[in-house]
């Protein structure tokens, strides 16, 4: 019911947005939404009491001055209280500093800004971040760390990580975090950002965060305010900002952490590892389940705090890339990763120390800070899987962009997650950052075996994710899309993740009426409704609305239309009505269980205008060609029907790409085999409801598809019918008349033309028999075809098309010749013979007129069918002539208006034989023609409105001045407008001047209508008008209608012409189509006599019985052998086409242009790496020379030494040319033969559920024999809780010493006892079935719900087990199991390595095999509790992929080879 409910919201969610978006677009609006919010939630940090230090003139403890706190905080000079506490005398209060910032100078830059308290909860700056400042949440999140002071990157280097940083952002969709100030890495990271930024495609803005503690800001002042600053104009100024730190003006948004003080670097770590581990923990897309936020961290330069960010980041499990060469701590972890971890000692880095940092830094520091460092040197090293090094300077290292997300990929293949699931993340990872490169070399190898099944949710997310490279890939790597679309709910799960869309808001407005309409229908006797859902029915309507309603619904309905729960049995309502009205989908018996996948995933790619999907369907389809031309159709129709032009003027781009791709595939097919092709044309496509390629291509307007010259061939051959193409036009003339003609050789039919192919076939393979000896056998060559008979030629003959034309075309003129005979001759008060003849044969027409309207045998509908007629000219045509004939006929028998009936019919005559135009669109030559004047009648219709304009104006103005007040409406009319229309033919005026004037030829008060009025006459009987105006009048007039518009009406002629001239083939072969179509369904007789078939027509429509089908040359059914085989012919022919079409692409100047520019851009890199390369290998010689020598003076100085030994005095003795203490090079060379046995987890800094940190103990330290003079671990005391520190020790303690060696810490810690804490693991196994073919053993779920564990705890003998099992396993399970410990089989026993050991105390871990039998008591009681447990108890399999830790995993391989079974 909740996920219907939200289903039914999600409908809505479109129509919601639109209505919400003008008032939150609003600035001022969002300005104040986000005051509010931040007032609300976001607070600052002040000290609450002034006490000042006393190192410092008026300053406080906190760091601020005195004008700085509040008039409460300032107290009393004899105010005696507390001393200054920084948990008790800083408090929060709202922030005053929050908005936009602007950083003035060059390319104006802003960004947002907040100053949060030190202790804001993540979740709330997550908020603010995401909801309230409008950031996308991240797939990927970088940390950026390193050196805080400036320091020079190499040219190479800077320009390696600006590009690799801003890749990996713009691919993944990843944020940046950093210090956010204007130094150190933090700069370089606001380089990154500013040289790249612009100069990529962004699909969206580059996010750099910067967290920067709010005390060490310069010119902070300018950020405060209450209320906000939109925007705080921020001056960076390095020259005066002495201690403090500037803001860098190439981030984006910045969080300001406050903790009270001023001046204190450092007090945003606490906060910014809080927040990226609260981000690392969200889902990636917001979803509710799935891979999380991966992080990682880069690493360039840095010091002793750099070395504890990463150190902390990599016992978290976050990987970090470290960029070699970047200086300082960063190239001191890069150099120590290519050696081995035995050779990584206290010398080694001390040596590394040396080399990368500066004497001054190098002389400060202590011998314990070097050793400490060694310790987390040698700890990150160990963790190699989360160690990338970038070397730059490496040609085969790749990009840096690709280096960081391989350190994800490489972090998430550990042991405790390797498998399937393990794939599974990092494929999630790969999708969710659209990297398909990584996909290909890192998850899709040879090792990786993955079946379709397992990838079906991969392939999900990257169709709604809209990841077109990833479908590519999931389906080169075996996924099915008939497999992945079985399910009907998976097809319609990607509609309802549709991005927003036209055909989205179409879709949610036809669920929303239907559901609407049914909700009415059930006239409120309906409680509780489960929502509309959007199904494929409605996908089905809404496409057939697109395609047109010829075409049936290409998705079956479900058995009910509508589900609703009703709280009252009489409300129940029977659905099968309603199916019997539904107009059912296109239902093939033979294959209607089998859609095409393809077709499924095309159809949802060119809804949403999706180019790339779209393309990547297409070619899994099967019939390709018909889905091509049907998303040509759907994509112009859609943008005729949406509003939006920039999306209308992309769908009409991608409906002409499919309508190329559709010609493409169809010429391949035509080259290979014209019949199969023009099969494909007419075969009925039941994947796309029942109608054909060439249909769609005409509803579509094709017109480049229909003129191609394999669909005018098809086009011809209907035309002739059964006769032959070749048949010159007299021939068949002659045949009309004398039709015995027919039998002799007279005519050529396509029957005969077929049986000479075959014929001539035979013949060659006779001779190509006789020739080489062998045999050829074919199918059609088998056959015997026998010859038409003369009547069947004669059936042929005359229900040909072309002939159908003809004859039409002769009664055509006979029927013009008699009325025009009737006109002139025979038109009598009573109505003769041959004018009755003529209203006979009229309505013949009229009949054939009324049967072409409802004749609609690809089932269009009355309404389409009579749109599609009226836009018909000819047709139009048709009914004015019938119009005004049954008009002059109704006149003519009344005698009144017998005369005006005449004139009528005499104007019918005019239009009919207007019609007579028609019948040249047959014709090659004159049908273009009839096209091209069509067009200019269009421009002439424009044209003469502008001409009205200049005849109107000097027509009227002419009338005025020579005629005065002339009442006569006909003289009127011929005078301001005849007369000057006449002019512009060459009838000049005689009126204008005196030197014509007659007033015998003029009435001069307008008394004779015979008479023009006279002008206006003076005293001598002559026109009064201004003779030399009325010429100047004429003059111009001429001028502008002669000269200028009847030459612009020429022009307009003939850019008409030029521009239709190259189309006019095109569209007369695209209109060709309609009057073959009409041809070939009338019948046979021409007028008069077709009224015979009409009466027949409707006689047999009359008896049901009778009802006849016929096959139509348009539309063909096929077989499904036959189909099947056709579509596969098509499949390959596709294949080729594509083939020609990448090659021929592959070879235009543009890609060739491309990958010119690719070269020399490798190319000029590869030079630039080289000569970095050079000069990095003489500093390496040099170096390496520098060791020679200091070998060389050690070995002599040993020498030295030895002879000092024998007595030989030495003259000179060499300086000490190291700080280490002496014991260092002793133990350095023992280090390596016991490296294998050294705890690791023992030696953890950080104690487990303490405060109390270890002392720091090298590899090279461990073993007790090896001298450690620094040695001082701290003593850790259990009964204050394992955070006390005591500096008396009990004396007993060296009684028990680690015999691993030195942990850091002494006392038994949070172990139980000194010495040995014993622990017994129990592996309870059994077969799983009779045939042994799997081995599991028993598992306990651990609290945290991640990983398992076997059964076990601490036992003081291992003849027992563990007393904490008897909790888990109930009283009687445990007995009995403890029973058969003495029965059980010992894998292993002694010392492990645990985070809880110390100096003192350490866990031996004794590990137990118990194998029982499956039909054994005791196992039907496991069995009956593994069930009833709810999963905290579960059988496993024995394999690698078990969820075990590290040591268990090592324990139940030894297990698994026990029982002989692979692991």
């Amino acid at each position: 019911m909740k996920g219907a409910e939200i289903e039914s919201r999600s409908v809505h969610t479109l129509a919601i947005q639109s209505a919400s978006k003008h008032l939150s677009s609003s600035p001022s609006f969002q300005r104040r939404v986000l005051t509010l919010w931040i007032k609300e939630n976001i607070s600052k940090k002040e000290c609450c009491f002034f006490q000042r230090d006393p190192r410092k003139e008026q300053i406080c403890y906190c760091g601020y001055p005195k004008t700085e706190h509040t008039d409460e905080a300032i107290k009393p000079e004899d105010f005696t209280g507390d001393k200054w506490n920084m948990h008790s005398h800083v408090r929060e209060a709202p922030t005053d500093a929050f908005g936009d910032i602007s950083f003035s100078g060059f390319g104006q830059k802003t960004g947002k800004y907040a100053r949060v308290s030190a202790d804001s909860p993540s979740e709330t700056l997550y908020q603010l971040l995401t909801e309230q400042w409008k950031l996308s949440p991240p797939n990927l999140l970088i940390s950026v760390t390193g050196g805080a002071k400036n320091f020079d990157l190499k040219s190479h280097l800077k320009k390696v990580f600006h590009r690799g940083l801003i890749e990996v952002v713009q691919t993944t969709g990843a944020w940046i975090i950093t210090g956010g100030t204007h130094t150190g890495v933090m700069k370089h990271v606001g380089q990154a950002v500013r040289d790249y930024g612009l100069s990529y495609s962004m699909q969206g803005k580059i996010v750099a965060i910067g967290v920067a503690t709010w005390g060490v800001i310069h010119n902070r002042d300018a950020l405060i305010n209450e209320e906000g600053r939109f925007p705080a104009h921020y001056v960076i100024d390095t020259q005066g900002q002495s201690n403090l730190a500037c803001l860098d003006n190439n981030h984006t948004h910045f969080l300001l952490v406050d903790d009270g003080t001023n001046g204190v670097y450092g007090r945003e770590i606490e906060l910014r590892a809080r927040l990226e581990k609260y981000i690392s923990g969200k889902h990636i897309g917001n979803k509710v389940n799935g891979t999380t936020i991966p992080v990682v961290c880069v690493v360039l330069d840095g010091g002793s705090g750099t070395l504890d960010n990463i150190h902390s980041a990599m016992l978290n499990d976050t990987p970090c890339v470290i960029l070699e060469g970047s200086g300082r701590i960063a190239d001191v972890i890069a150099q120590a990763s290519r050696e081995l971890l035995s050779k990584v000692n206290i010398a080694f880095i001390q040596q590394l120390m040396k080399k990368f940092f500066s004497q001054e830094e190098y002389g400060k520091f202590k011998e314990g800070e070097i050793i400490e460092w060694t310790k987390k040197i040698q700890d990150i090293l160990r963790m190699s899987h989360l160690l990338t090094i970038f070397r730059a300077s490496e040609e085969d290292h790749g990009d840096m962009d690709v280096a960081i997300l391989q350190a994800l990929l490489k972090a998430s293949k550990t042991v405790e997650s390797r498998g399937a699931q393990s794939l599974r993340r990092q494929l999630e990872l790969a999708i969710a950052w659209n990297r398909v490169d990584l996909a290909e070399t890192e998850i899709f190898t040879e090792e990786s075996q993955l079946k379709s099944s397992d990838l079906h949710w991969a392939m999900n997310l990257a169709l709604a994710g809209n990841k077109p490279q990833f479908v590519s890939l999931l389906l080169e790597n075996g996924v099915s899309l008939r497999d992945f679309l079985q399910d009907e709910n998976t097809l319609c799960g990607l509609y309802k993740q549709l991005p927003p869309c036209f055909f989205l808001y179409k879709l949610a407005k036809r669920v929303k009426s239907a559901g609407y309409s049914r909700r009415q229908a059930l006239a409120r006797r309906v409680s509780v409704h489960t929502g509309e859902k959007i199904s494929l029915t409605h996908v089905s309507e809404e496409v057939r609305h697109l395609l047109g309603k010829f075409t049936k619904h290409i998705y079956p309905p479900p058995t009910t239309t509508y589900h609703l729960d009703m709280s009252m049995e009489e409300t129940s309502v029977s659905t099968s009505k309603d199916q019997t009205s539904y107009q059912g989908p296109f239902r093939d018996d033979r294959a209607e269980a089998h859609r095409d996948a393809g077709s499924d995933l095309f159809l949802w790619a060119i809804v949403q205008n999706n180019k790339e999907l779209a393309e990547i369907a297409w070619e899994q389809c099967r019939d390709c060609m018909a889905a091509a031309l049907a998303a040509s159709k759907i994509l112009k129709k859609m943008a005729t029907e949406g509003s939006n032009a920039d999306e209308a003027e992309e769908m009409l781009v991608l409906a002409s790409h499919y309508e190329d791709r559709a010609i493409g595939v169809f010429g391949k097919c035509r080259d290979s085999d014209e019949e199969r092709a023009q099969k494909l044309l007419v075969r009925m496509s039941r994947f796309w409801g029942g109608t054909t390629c060439l249909r769609l291509a005409l509803e579509a307007n094709d017109k480049n598809f229909v003129a191609q010259s394999g669909v005018q061939a098809l086009l011809t051959q209907i035309w002739c019918g059964k006769l032959s193409a070749d048949n010159p036009v007299w021939k068949v003339l002659i045949c009309m008349v004398f039709f015995p003609l027919i039998c002799t050789n007279f005519l050529i039919f396509r029957h005969d033309e077929l049986i000479q192919r075959e014929t001539e076939k035979n013949e060659d393979l006779k001779a190509a028999e006789k020739v080489t000896g062998s045999i050829f056998r074919t199918s059609r060559g088998q056959r015997s075809e026998k010859r038409l008979s003369c009547w069947s030629k004669l059936v042929g003959l005359y229900c040909s098309p072309q002939v159908k034309f003809y004859g039409n075309i002769v009664s055509y003129f006979a029927f013009l010749f008699l009325f025009a005979v009737v006109l002139m001759i025979d038109f009598q008060s009573t109505p003769s013979p041959r004018e009755l003849l003529l209203y006979v044969w009229l309505l013949s027409l009229v009949c054939e007129e009324v049967r072409q309207l409802f004749h609609d045998p690809d089932g269009f509908g009355l309404s389409k069918k009579a749109k599609m007629y009226i836009h018909e000219l000819w047709n139009i045509l048709d009914v004015l002539s019938i119009v005004l004939f049954s008009l002059g006929l109704g006149f003519r028998l009344t005698t009144e208006l017998f005369y005006a009936g005449k004139i009528i019919l005499c104007i019918d005559f005019v239009v009919f034989c207007l019609r007579l135009m028609a019948i040249f669109t047959i014709s090659r030559t004159l049908g273009p023609k009839i096209i091209i004047v069509k067009k200019m009648m269009m421009d002439m219709f424009f044209f003469m409105f502008l001409l009205s304009i200049w005849v109107v104006a000097y027509g009227v103005a002419k009338q005025g001045i020579l005629i005065h007040n002339d009442s006569r409406l006909d003289w009127i009319i011929r005078g301001a407008v005849y007369e000057p229309y006449l002019i512009i033919f060459g009838n000049f005026p005689e009126n204008i001047d005196n030197a014509g004037f007659n007033i015998d030829s003029c009435s001069i008060n307008g008394t004779d209508p015979l008479k023009p009025k006279c002008p206006v006459l003076n005293e001598n009987q002559m026109p009064a008008f201004p003779e030399w105006l009325t010429i100047i009048m004429l003059c111009v007039y001429l001028l502008f209608a002669n000269i200028l518009l009847l030459n612009l009406l020429i022009a307009i002629f003939n850019f008409t012409f030029q521009e239709v001239q190259d189309n006019t083939d095109k569209i007369w072969k695209f209109q060709r189509y309609e009057l073959i179509k009409e041809y070939h369904s009338r019948p046979s007789a021409p007028p008069p006599f077709i009224i015979l078939s009409h009466l027949f027509i409707f006689m047999r429509m009359m008896v049901p019985c009778c009802t006849h089908v016929r096959q139509s040359e348009f539309k063909k059914p096929l077989p499904l052998i036959e189909e099947e085989e056709l579509l596969s012919w098509e499949a390959l022919m596709k294949d080729r086409y594509l083939l020609c079409a990448r090659q021929e692409q592959s070879q235009s100047i543009e890609s060739r242009i491309l990958d010119t520019s690719q070269k020399v851009t490798i190319l000029t890199e590869r030079m630039e790496r080289e000569q970095e390369t050079n000069s990095n290998a003489v500093l390496r010689r040099l170096e390496k020379l520098e060791e020679q020598v200091t070998q060389s003076t050690k070995a002599l100085k040993r020498i030295e030494d030895s002879l000092k030994s024998q007595g030989v005095p030495a003259n000179k003795t060499q300086p000490q040319t190291s700080n280490v203490p002496d014991e260092s090079s002793d133990c350095s060379r023992n280090a390596a033969a016991q490296e294998d046995r050294f705890h690791v987890k023992a030696r953890q800094l950080h104690y487990p559920n303490s405060k109390i940190t270890r002392f720091p103990v090298p590899e090279e330290k461990v073993p007790w024999n090896v001298s450690f003079s620094s040695y001082m671990p701290t003593y850790c005391s259990p009964e204050d809780g394992g955070d006390h520190v005591d500096e008396s020790e009990p004396e007993d303690l060296d009684k028990y010493r680690n015999p691993e060696g030195r942990t850091g810490i002494r006392g038994r810690g949070a172990l139980s006892r000194l010495g040995p804490n014993l622990n017994l693991d129990l592996v309870v196994t059994r077969w799983r079935d009779s045939s042994r073919s799997v081995l599991e053993y028993l598992v306990v779920l651990n609290p945290n719900l991640k990983s398992l564990a076997l059964p076990g705890g601490p036992v003081d003998s291992v003849d027992r087990l563990p007393g904490c099992l008897k909790a888990i396993l109930g009283k009687k399970l445990f007995e009995a199991l403890n029973a058969k410990v003495s029965e059980g089989t010992k894998v292993s026993e002694g010392y492990v390595d645990d985070c809880r050991n110390t100096d003192n105390a350490w866990v031996e871990t004794t590990v137990l095999n118990i194998h029982l039998d499956r039909t054994s008591q005791v196992i039907a009681d496991i069995n009956n509790l593994v069930m009833s447990s709810q999963g905290s108890l579960q059988w496993e399999e024995v394999s690698s992929r078990s969820r075990l830790g590290a040591n268990q995993r090592v324990s139940l391989q030894k297990v698994a080879v026990l029982h002989i079974k692979k692991f």
